[in-house]
């Protein structure tokens, strides 16, 4: 349901550049002079605009909001990032800028994040650290350590130069959230947003800005939840750095398990004996640690490559997955790979027939054909597996 302002123009009748979406959770104290910085902010950057309150309060919060002029959306308490799904059908503007309703981000101040959406950008985030911080506005914890380490986590994976990744002041462009299809309903919103415009590469810019302490009276959110809800909020952040990098750790990691494991196995198969580099000795032993590795590696790459199709984001660049691994290349390499080890391992048969059952030892090339059997036994499998994420993605059954 949503509350119209006194004399707001319907919405076919007003299409405002900018629409200011904020959340508001029973913040009756700074809600109506959160609006009036607002409005204030949008005079001075003279544009024209909105602000459309996402309300799940059980005070006076929507009707304080409404009596200052904001459009409010009331919605059921679901969460964060929820509540921003939420608004996305009531947006107007093309604009959109987003923050906290408790008077911490300077929303008399939004010129800057206007102009760099006009000057190109389609993502503009502020940055307390590179802006100023009043003192008591940010727990030492988070200042230091919590903000700073969470941000260089998502810098190292993604490779971006953000400086506050929690910062919530945030603009974007109404076609880059949508591009976004964001899917975080809690906190961890504002790193899928920030996460998914790298890997969308939208043109991204960041501006300093004032972050000031709770007014008086008023307690932060975090605080009201009890003093673990910082710490699951971060917990929830690095979790979805991880969900939507399969490159990370996936694929890079497995790729280089893979390599190593196969020269392993290929310089002791050749071989046929103990190898001495050094004062290691490699041997039988050691082949089986790279048959190991060689298995844990390339599963973990083809989970990497599910991980591309199911996002089909085009960051992740999964079309030439899909032209490359096809069934009938998959179903074949597999049905090879397989069939070459089995023919290496007919001496180890024969061996064991001819000890009534019993295996008295393993050659180096039965580990050799081994490693071709399970490699190829993964590719059918996880060739299939792929081709069944393919068709869900074409018929639209995976969201």
């Amino acid at each position: 349901m949503t509350v119209e302002p006194p004399g707001q123009l319907p919405v076919s009748q007003a299409a405002p550049l900018v629409s200011i979406v904020v959340p508001c959770l029973n913040e009756q104290l700074v809600i109506g002079e959160f609006v009036d910085w607002c409005m204030e902010g949008l005079r001075q950057a003279n544009v024209g605009g909105e602000v459309l309150i996402i309300d799940s309060s059980t005070d006076r919060s929507a009707e304080i909001a409404a009596e200052h002029g904001a459009r409010v959306l009331k919605t059921p308490k679901r969460g964060l990032g929820q509540a921003y799904l939420d608004a996305l059908p009531h947006i107007r503007g093309e604009i959109i800028i987003m923050g906290d309703c408790d008077l911490t981000y300077d929303f008399r101040r939004l010129a800057p994040f206007i102009d760099q959406i006009r000057q190109g950008a389609e993502f503009v985030m502020g940055s307390r650290l590179k802006g100023t911080i009043e003192d008591g506005a940010m727990p030492p914890l988070h200042r230091y350590f919590g903000t700073p380490l969470t941000t260089k986590i998502l810098n190292f994976i993604y490779h971006t130069h953000f400086t506050d990744i929690h910062c919530g002041m945030r603009a974007m462009t109404i076609d880059a959230l949508r591009r976004l299809d964001l899917q975080s309903t809690g906190w961890e919103y504002a790193s899928e947003m920030v996460l998914k415009s790298a890997r969308l590469r939208l043109k991204v810019a960041e501006i300093p800005i004032a972050f000031f302490k709770d007014r008086e009276g008023r307690s932060s959110h975090h605080k009201r939840s009890g003093w673990l809800s910082p710490w699951k909020a971060g917990w929830d952040n690095v979790r979805m750095m991880l969900l939507f990098a399969p490159d990370f750790l996936l694929f890079r990691g497995g790729l280089a398990m893979f390599v190593a494991g196969i020269i392993l196995v290929a310089m002791l198969a050749s071989a046929r004996h103990t190898i001495m580099i050094g004062p290691v000795g490699l041997n039988l032993y050691s082949m089986l640690l790279g048959l190991t590795l060689a298995t844990v590696g390339y599963s973990a790459i083809h989970l990497a490559l599910f991980s591309r199709v199911f996002y089909d984001q085009p960051g992740l660049r999964t079309r030439w997955v899909t032209r490359i691994f096809t069934y009938n290349r998959g179903m074949l390499a597999g049905g090879f790979l397989m069939l070459l080890g089995f023919v290496l391992e007919v001496g180890l048969l024969i061996d064991w027939l001819r000890h009534h059952l019993r295996l008295e030892q393993i050659s180096y090339s039965s580990v050799l054909g081994l490693l071709m059997i399970i490699l190829g036994f993964q590719t059918v499998t996880h060739t299939l597996v792929l081709q069944m994420l393919i068709l869900s993605r074409k018929k639209g059954v995976v969201a």
